[in-house]
C-alpha cells in the first residue's frame, strides 16, 4: 500500500516495510534503541516487532502497565529516569509500540528527554493507527483530565502493520472505528456511507479504509499542523466526548470508557446541536444517529452526571477567552469550527440522546 508522506515523515504500510525501518536506523547511526511498550504490547506484539528488527545497536525494553490511567507525568518520570539509568543520549532512538496512550506519552518523552531525541510510532491499536499516532500530538493526562499538558513534535516515521489488529478484542476494534466515522462525518461524505450501514461493508478490504482515515486526517493537519484553524474539525465529538471520558475515569461509581465509546456519544450529541443550529438536516441527524448506536451500546447517563460533564468543558483545550468552542457538522462531510454552544442546548442533547 502506498506510502503517506505526512508533515516532516512518512506513514508506511505493511510487513516490506520493516526493511525500511531497519535501513532507517543504520542510516542514522543510533547510538542505542530502546523500545517503550505496555504489559499488554509487551505480551501480544513485541515478539512479532523484534522478529523483523535487524539491528546491531543495544536494545532496551521499558515496560509500563497498560491503559489510560498511566499516562500521567509520574509515568514520565519514571522513564526518564530509567532511561538515564541505561546511558540513554542525544543520539537514543525510541521506539513506542503500543496504542494511543504508548504513541502519546512515548512521544512526549522523547520531545522532551535531553530537550529531544527521535522516535518512531509502531501503533497496534486501531485508534492508534488511524489518530493517535499521526498528527504529532504527544502528552499526557492532567489527573482525570485529558492531554492537558503535551507538545506538538512530528516522529521519524510511523509504520503501520495491520497484523497487530489481531490481538484486540472487539471492544478496543470498535473504539478505533468511532474515529474513522469521524473522518467521513467531517471530511468524506462517501468514505462515511461505507459505514452508515456496516452489513454492506467489506471488511476484506479493512486495510484500504485504515489507508483512507490516515489520508484524512492527514490531509487535514497538513493544512493546519498546530492548531489554529481547520484542525479543529478534528475535534468533532471530542469536546462533548472528552468531557464524558473524564467524568466516567474519575467516578468510581461508573464504569470506564474506552476512548471511541466515549467518542461515539460525543458525535450524536454534536450532531444533535448541528441539528438545532440549523446546521444539519433532521435526515441527516437520524443517518447519523442510527449508524453510531448499531455499532456502540448506549451509555446511561443520570440527571446528576451532567453537571459534572458541563463543569468539565472549561477546561476544553480548544477554548478560547473562557468561551466553550465546538466543531460541528455543517452537513455530513462537511465541519464549521469555532461554534459556541449555549448550556441549555448541551443539556438537550443529552436528553435526546436518552431518547
Amino acid at each position: 500500500m502506498q506510502t503517506i508522506q505526512a508533515n516532516g515523515y512518512p506513514v508506511l504500510f505493511g510487513e516490506k516495510e520493516y526493511e525500511t525501518l531497519n535501513a532507517f536506523i543504520k542510516n542514522n547511526n543510533y547510538s542505542n534503541l530502546f523500545i517503550l511498550v505496555d504489559s499488554h504490547t509487551n505480551e501480544l506484539c513485541l515478539l512479532r516487532f523484534l522478529s523483523f528488527l535487524v539491528t546491531d545497536k543495544t536494545i532496551e525494553i521499558i515496560e509500563i502497565e497498560s491503559g489510560e490511567a498511566e499516562k500521567n507525568i509520574h509515568t514520565c518520570v519514571e522513564i526518564w529516569n530509567i532511561l538515564t539509568e541505561l546511558g540513554a543520549d542525544r543520539k537514543t532512538l525510541l521506539i513506542n509500540i503500543g496504542g494511543g496512550v504508548i504513541t502519546d506519552i512515548g512521544g512526549f518523552v522523547a520531545s522532551t528527554f535531553k530537550r529531544g531525541i527521535d522516535f518512531i510510532n509502531i501503533p497496534t491499536t486501531l485508534l492508534a493507527m488511524v489518530d493517535a499516532s499521526i498528527g504529532g500530538k504527544n502528552g499526557v493526562d492532567l489527573g482525570n483530565l485529558k492531554n492537558q499538558i503535551g507538545v506538538i513534535n512530528v516522529p521519524k516515521m510511523v509504520l503501520i502493520d495491520t497484523e497487530f489488529l489481531s490481538t484486540l478484542p472487539q471492544n478496543e476494534m470498535r473504539s478505533g472505528l468511532a474515529e474513522m466515522l469521524k473522518h467521513g462525518l467531517i471530511f468524506d461524505a462517501s468514505y462515511w456511507s461505507q459505514f452508515s450501514d456496516l452489513s454492506q461493508t467489506d471488511f476484506a478490504d479493512f486495510d484500504e479504509l485504515i489507508h483512507r482515515s490516515i489520508e484524512i486526517k492527514n490531509e487535514i493537519v497538513m493544512q493546519d499542523p498546530t492548531e489554529n484553524g481547520i484542525r479543529k474539525a478534528l475535534n468533532f465529538g471530542h469536546t462533548l466526548g472528552h468531557a464524558i471520558e473524564s467524568y466516567f475515569l474519575e467516578n468510581q461509581n461508573k464504569k470506564t470508557l474506552l476512548h471511541g465509546e466515549a467518542i461515539a456519544v460525543g458525535m450524536i450529541l454534536e450532531s444533535f446541536i448541528s441539528r438545532q443550529k440549523g446546521l444539519l438536516s433532521a435526515a441527516e441527524y437520524q443517518e447519523i444517529k442510527t449508524a453510531i448506536t448499531a455499532i456502540f451500546d448506549p451509555i446511561i447517563f443520570e440527571e446528576n452526571d451532567l453537571q459534572p460533564i458541563l463543569d468539565l468543558l472549561i477546561h476544553d483545550k480548544k477554548n478560547e477567552y473562557g468561551k466553550i468552542q465546538f466543531a460541528l457538522l455543517e452537513g455530513i462531510g462537511k465541519i464549521k469550527i469555532n461554534q459556541e454552544v449555549d448550556n441549555e442546548l448541551i443539556i438537550e442533547s443529552f436528553k435526546d440522546y436518552k431518547n
